[in-house]
């Protein structure tokens, strides 16, 4: 997908948030070989990198805009490069992830695909929005299913493939994992109106939707829009967004 760098930025800030909550789950040991998967413009894969002593960090990512904002953190321990996160080579002492996994299809098999890359002792690390029931989220399915955005869309209608809690709790059970941590967390982000919200969205959720969309792409945020404004009235806007963490130890 053509992501923008600067758009998803616009919320800098709110989208950072839950890095840190999942950096403390990571288990900081010297000398590890780490991987960052969706690691985006590169600036929070540097956070992890300088966190985690004398380690190798690989930033991976399948947007060249986001890499090439991310160079300019390239050092002696962290290096980028242009991959798809499904088709990870190598093992791995920490598989780490923010926000990325979610526009993967089929978690009941990538979960236990990427576990099976860690080394003996390592460590799965991943964060996933799990926002897809928000109104802001529903909408914009609503919308793609009405004409004249079915047809230009050619029926496109994304599914969020995220889990609950619960089913990651199993998957990570069959797949031998210890120290299985699993949880779901609200960010009550304070925003300006619902014009903000559409804000938000644009560097995310509707990024798959505009890029399929053509001439019929303004007319579809127009219309996202109006129903955001009817739905959230007023200013300023509660935008609670949930996000899901998972972490569990390799010792197969």
């Amino acid at each position: 997908m053509p992501w923008n760098p600067d758009q998803y930025h616009k919320f800098q800030a709110e989208r950072s948030a839950p890095f840190f909550d999942l950096l403390k789950l990571v288990h900081i040991r010297p000398n590890l070989q780490v991987v960052d998967l969706g690691c985006g413009t590169g600036e929070l894969t540097k956070q992890l990198a300088d966190t985690l002593p004398n380690s190798s960090v690989l930033g991976l990512d399948s947007s060249h805009e986001m890499l090439e904002k991310a160079k300019q953190y390239a050092g002696p321990n962290l290096r980028f490069e242009y991959g798809n996160q499904t088709e990870l080579s190598n093992t791995w002492d920490v598989i780490f992830s923010n926000a990325a996994l979610q526009w993967s299809e089929n978690h009941q098999d990538l979960i236990p695909a990427l576990f099976g890359k860690l080394k003996n002792g390592g460590q799965l690390a991943v964060q996933v929005p799990s926002n897809h029931l928000h109104i802001s989220h529903q909408l914009i399915r609503d919308t793609a299913k009405k004409e004249p955005f079915r047809s230009a869309l050619q029926g496109y209608n994304r599914q969020s493939p995220v889990l609950s809690i619960e089913e990651y709790t199993e998957v990570l059970f069959k797949c031998g994992g210890q120290h299985i941590t699993v949880f779901e967390k609200v960010y009550p982000h304070i925003l300006e109106d619902a014009d903000a919200v559409l804000e938000w969205i644009m560097g995310t959720a509707l990024v798959p939707y505009l890029e399929r969309l053509g001439e019929d792409k303004e007319s579809f945020i127009e219309t996202i829009r109006k129903k955001l404004r009817k739905a959230l009235p007023g200013s300023p806007v509660l935008y609670p967004f949930k996000r899901i963490f998972i972490s569990a130890i390799n010792t197969n």
